[in-house]
């Protein structure tokens, strides 16, 4: 497949999503928003994709929504967002109830909707010299791309509150500190680290991955009784299904499970 504002491939069960503006930082405009959403049901339908991994091509991950295009729309300007809004967030929708784990390995810079993309990711590898800022307010927008979501669930709402209304810069350290990302390695160690981390992820359960988000998506919203509900179904279906019984099986007859992500 060929996009114009990304590079996307499929390969031993990783799905990459390559952010390719470069020469803009990245930033998403109204066809990044609609491939986003394309690449989406594309590794949601796919049942050769068991992990995704997102990047940014160049020095920055995303610098977030091009704002020339809404200062060229003049008067339309909302119009525009609401179309690349709903876009991108059709996109991260599908990226977050999928089952693949969906990790951001975070080359540069990340702000604005680069923010969003990274906190909704299940796992954020990210470079030692990336920097961290939701920017909307800073150009009199309010925040999108998930981001009133799970930045809270992420890291509380008070530093959510902090980060949305004063714009403050986080590093790559300070990001690790507050639960923001995972891990920071060097830019040399990137690659290398995500491949290990994208391998390990794409040869595991792939269904049992997709009960975990799901659990976890939901568990800021329920009482206790029903949670525990939800978990009790989640796990007598990761039982009857076919990794479940070679998790089973492959415990009890001491030897490592070759899981098949059915």
């Amino acid at each position: 497949m060929s996009y114009e504002t990304l590079n996307f491939d499929i390969a031993d069960g990783i799905a990459t999503i390559t952010l390719n503006r470069p020469d803009a930082a990245n930033a998403l405009n109204l066809t990044m928003a609609k491939e986003l959403s394309d690449v989406a049901i594309v590794c949601d339908e796919s049942s050769d994709v068991r992990v995704v991994v997102i990047r940014g091509n160049g020095k920055m991950f995303c610098a977030g929504g091009d704002l020339s295009i809404m200062g060229d729309a003049g008067p339309g300007a909302a119009a525009v967002v609401k179309q690349m809004a709903g876009d991108l967030h059709m996109g991260i929708s599908r990226l977050t109830r999928m089952s693949a784990p969906v990790i951001a390995a975070v080359n540069g810079t990340a702000a604005g909707a680069g923010f969003s993309l990274a906190v909704a990711a299940d796992l954020v590898v990210s470079v030692d010299t990336a920097r961290y800022t939701m920017a909307y307010t800073a150009a009199g927008l309010s925040p999108d791309g998930s981001s009133t979501f799970f930045l809270p669930r992420r890291v509380g709402d008070r530093r959510a509150r902090e980060l949305m209304l004063t714009n403050r810069m986080l590093s790559a350290a300070e990001a690790l500190e507050w639960g923001l990302i995972n891990q920071v390695v060097s830019e040399a160690e990137l690659d290398e680290t995500v491949q290990k981390l994208a391998d390990s992820l794409a040869d595991g359960p792939t269904l049992a991955f997709g009960q975990v988000k799901s659990l976890l998506n939901a568990s800021f919203d329920n009482g206790l009784e029903t949670q525990m509900e939800l978990e009790s179904r989640g796990i007598a279906d990761m039982a009857r299904s076919r990794d479940g019984q070679e998790g089973i099986n492959a415990f009890l007859n001491k030897r490592k499970p070759e899981f098949t992500g059915e």
